[in-house]
């Protein structure tokens, strides 16, 4: 069978978050065409496969393409976000990137999308389904938006060995438990594991019968500081200078760490238990307090073997029996990508370049594509914010950051994006102070006081732990 031949100016591979933020962009901003690849039979990317509970971690404000809301900009009435910026849930997601696609994207009569499709490189795409093929000619670039590497639980496979005998299951399927176990235990410390142990609380199990293995304990954020609306403007912005002001003031980076503990911007579940990690992972006040009823924490590194009545472990064994259920949380959501350079020639690789903020990075790369001559002036503008592992990763994670940030600043066409697109929620939020909003103009000083000897700081900090 002869291959399908299409030409367009961009090829995207994906049609995940990132790859959908990126061609919003390129649709909004341009007149060109795109051809978008995705193994799945919807958009959405990883949300396909992603546990029936999921919910965003930070507010919907901050998520999906551009030129749609998301958020339902409400304040949630009832729950552990009580009181917070609404957190859309996985199947929210999912409909809205269908809708996306069906109702903007190919009316536009500029994207060829096809779903369950593999990219297999050179231009060829087979189809997952049959033995059709097609050949596309990209006259711009090639956007690899799966260069993250996103899994998820059901796609996951355990980097330890299960026997025989063994009751094992990844969070997608708890809500398919009909009958109770001797105990659960949760395998990994991260935003899954933090889900599966909620969702146990909040249907009815008893915390004595959760047990924990954490072999690193995170730093996670708090949800009350990352709120991107007026209302919220003193939590918010307050925590970014006294972020500033804990970097700038600190003595090392240990210090660092408990001052912006201290000023309420970072927390950690067991505060006798030093954190390792950093994630980026964020919850609320009432999520914290309902983790801490767990005191079943197993920490003796990570798990080697599972068998039916022991758990053989880094640092030693732990005796189990075969009615204990095991909720595999150990995927880890972004793989072990390699950290490149963005531009590079032909081929756009989709990556972070604000902490923690794919989709507005994605929008962001776009438009930099579309307003930018150079590959390098591309890349200087696009320095890549790498995503954080352990808890020393954020040094370096917050100076790219801040770096680019300042980078943008001197950009007057790019101040003006930033404070209209609204993934980024940080500009508008600022540029709406009135003169005689003295408080909100306190915490503006406070952060710029601050800006360059946190930065200094930091490079500091890097020198220490190159």
């Amino acid at each position: 069978m002869a291959a399908e031949k299409f030409e367009v100016d961009y090829l995207i591979v994906g049609a995940g978050a990132m790859g959908m933020a990126f061609a919003d962009i390129i649709l909004s901003e341009s007149d060109k065409t795109v051809l978008i690849v995705d193994m799945h039979h919807k958009p959405g990317g990883h949300w396909n496969d992603a546990y029936p509970y999921v919910t965003l971690h930070q507010p919907s404000a901050y998520y999906g393409v551009s030129s749609k809301e998301l958020s339902k900009g409400t304040i949630d009435s009832t729950g552990l976000n009580k009181g917070l910026q609404d957190l859309a849930t996985g199947p929210e997601i999912m409909a809205y990137f269908d809708e996306v696609m069906r109702y903007q994207f190919l009316p536009s009569g500029r994207v060829t999308y096809l779903p369950m499709c593999k990219y297999e490189g050179d231009g060829k795409i087979s189809a997952l389904t049959s033995d059709k093929t097609y050949e596309v000619v990209a006259r711009e670039k090639i956007v690899d938006s799966t260069w993250l590497k996103t899994t998820v639980p059901s796609t996951h496979t355990p980097n330890f060995e299960v026997a025989d005998g063994v009751k094992m299951m990844p969070l997608n399927d708890l809500p398919k438990v009909m009958e109770q176990p001797s105990r659960y235990v949760i395998v990994g410390g991260g935003k899954t594991g933090i889900d599966a142990v909620v969702w146990l609380l909040e249907n009815h199990v008893d915390p004595d019968q959760i047990h924990w293995v954490r072999p690193r304990d995170a730093w996670l954020m708090r949800r009350e500081t990352t709120q991107p609306d007026p209302r919220f403007f003193e939590a918010t912005m307050g925590a970014q200078a006294a972020q500033m002001e804990a970097i700038a003031s600190s003595t090392s980076i240990d210090d660092m760490f408990d001052r912006i503990e201290k000023a309420g911007i970072f927390v950690r579940i067991d505060e006798s238990v030093r954190p390792t990690m950093f994630h980026g992972a964020t919850i609320s006040d009432p999520e914290l307090a309902e983790l801490r009823k767990i005191k079943n924490v197993i920490r003796k590194g990570r798990i080697q073997r599972i068998e039916p009545d022991q758990i053989i472990m880094d640092e030693g064994t732990l005796p189990s029996d075969p009615d204990t259920l095991f909720v595999d949380c150990s995927a880890c959501a972004v793989g072990n990508a390699e950290e490149t350079t963005i531009f590079a020639g032909d081929t756009i690789r989709l990556q972070t370049v604000r902490t923690v903020q794919p989709v507005f990075s994605a929008a962001f790369i776009a438009h930099i594509e579309l307003t930018r001559d150079t590959e390098e002036e591309k890349n200087r503008l696009c320095q890549v914010v790498p995503l954080p592992n352990h808890a020393t990763d954020w040094v370096r994670m917050q100076n790219a950051f801040m770096m680019n940030q300042f980078n943008w600043s001197q950009e007057k066409d790019l101040r003006k994006w930033l404070r209209e697109n609204r993934l980024d929620g940080y500009s508008e939020l600022v540029s709406g102070i009135q003169e005689h909003e003295t408080e909100k103009l306190a915490i503006m000083n406070r952060l710029r006081e601050n800006s360059v000897p946190s930065v200094m700081k930091l490079q500091g900090y890097m020198a220490e732990l190159a």
